[in-house]
């Protein structure tokens, strides 16, 4: 993917480690998914793997086990701080700012919710 060089790298993790702060120009934690729905998903991403799928399946079957996408949407409409961030990204997009949303997943790869935040701001647009 190229990236304008103008552009500013928009963290969405709930959890960033100390290279993911230096990698990114700011963080916005309240769009990282609920700190329940990470662990839960986690459990049932191992739990899967225990039970001899890949990775990425594994990942992906998680996903869909614990209804992450409904949970996540709900969190971004219900959740005042996941809601204050939406509204000041959607504003900057508004005025021009180009944004890249950046977590810990490869999309290429495995579900993320940056996919579902991503069309949640356009819808917001």
């Amino acid at each position: 993917m190229d990236i304008p060089t103008e552009a500013t790298l928009v963290g969405v993790v709930r959890r960033p480690t100390s290279w993911f702060r230096t990698t990114v120009d700011e963080n916005y934690p309240a769009l990282g998914p609920p700190a329940d729905l990470l662990d839960e998903c986690k459990q049932r991403h191992e739990d899967f793997k225990m039970q001899g799928l890949c990775d990425e399946g594994a990942h992906n079957a998680a996903w869909d086990d614990v209804e992450f996408e409904k949970r996540y949407q709900s969190y971004l409409t219900e959740n005042v701080d996941a809601l204050k961030a939406i509204n000041e990204l959607t504003s900057r997009l508004r005025d021009g700012e180009h944004l890249v949303l950046v977590c810990f997943e490869n999309i290429n790869q495995k579900r993320c919710h940056r996919t579902l935040l991503k069309a949640h701001l356009n819808a917001q647009l």
